[in-house]
């Protein structure tokens, strides 16, 4: 991290598709896949798919507050995934698909259950939030090198093909004054 840069912690299913949509916000230093919020300390990602460690995938987002602020940071994230399935992002079924904002002070945590009252108030969702807002905790483990900006490196996958560019496109349309350049 340089001298400005804060960190969100963020669960909205699978983190491949948080990282490539992260990873092309002007004001984004850096974006880590990883797991948070379970019991068991450095997870495999074969162990977080079985569901029985607790843990959601997450991705960090290294940003630069003075270019982008965490608000939006969170703006990002309630456009690019459904905060209203319950353990759940479309096919992806488990609690390590929760959509979920793991806080790094309580500035962070007043600003989502801000964002989430906000939301709820402008009845955005047809359906109830129930994004959870939890303190980190240092309950956070990187992911396996293999996941690391994977979008990027498997574009004509499956999966990101049809699931991850949809996102991608979805946030170049709605935040395009938000691109990064180049």
């Amino acid at each position: 991290m340089n001298q400005t840069s804060e960190v969100a912690t963020l669960g909205g299913g699978c983190f491949w598709c948080l990282e490539a949509v992260y990873l092309g916000v002007d004001g984004v230093n850096s974006v880590e896949s990883g797991y948070a919020g379970g019991q068991t300390p450095q997870p495999t990602y074969e162990q977080v798919c079985d569901g029985v460690t607790g843990h959601a995938e997450v991705v960090n987002v290294d940003f630069d507050p003075t270019k982008i602020g965490y608000r939006e940071i969170l703006d990002i994230f309630f456009a690019i995934h459904d905060p209203t399935q319950l353990n759940r992002q479309g096919n992806d079924v488990g609690t390590q698909y929760r959509s979920v904002i793991f806080t790094h002070s309580e500035a962070q945590r007043e600003t989502a259950l801000q964002a989430l009252r906000e939301i709820g108030e402008q009845r955005i969702f047809d359906d109830q939030i129930v994004t959870q807002v939890l303190p980190l905790d240092g309950n956070y483990w990187p992911a396996e090198a293999y996941h690391q900006n994977y979008f990027a490196q498997h574009p004509n996958q499956g999966y990101c093909s049809f699931v991850v560019a949809p996102k991608v496109a979805k946030f170049r349309q709605k935040f395009a004054h938000r691109i990064k350049a180049g």
